[in-house]
């Protein structure tokens, strides 16, 4: 393998691992701020109210993105694979 080609599997992984983080890390900034204007508005501040309702939203949009998530992983693996194939 040329140095060209790793550049550009190291590049498209830090592209897939940026795609396939996107989606919880959105719905967790999205829901952090709704509770923290929540909390802002009824003077609640409790620590653990923050943590629960993002905790549970990952989970959620990590097991409803799962077979997206696993299909550009597989697609990924397969490009690997295959390239490392031509190679030789």
């Amino acid at each position: 393998m040329d140095t060209e080609a790793i550049i550009t599997i190291l590049r498209e992984a830090l592209m897939l691992v940026l795609l396939l983080s996107a989606g919880p890390m959105l719905v967790s900034l999205l829901v952090g701020v709704v509770v923290s204007i929540l909390q802002a508005t009824t003077q609640i501040q409790e620590q653990t109210l923050s943590y629960v309702p993002k905790l549970i939203s990952v989970f959620l949009t990590i097991a409803v993105l799962s077979p997206w998530m696993l299909r550009q992983a597989v697609q990924f693996t397969q490009m690997i694979l295959n390239s490392i194939v031509v190679v030789r």
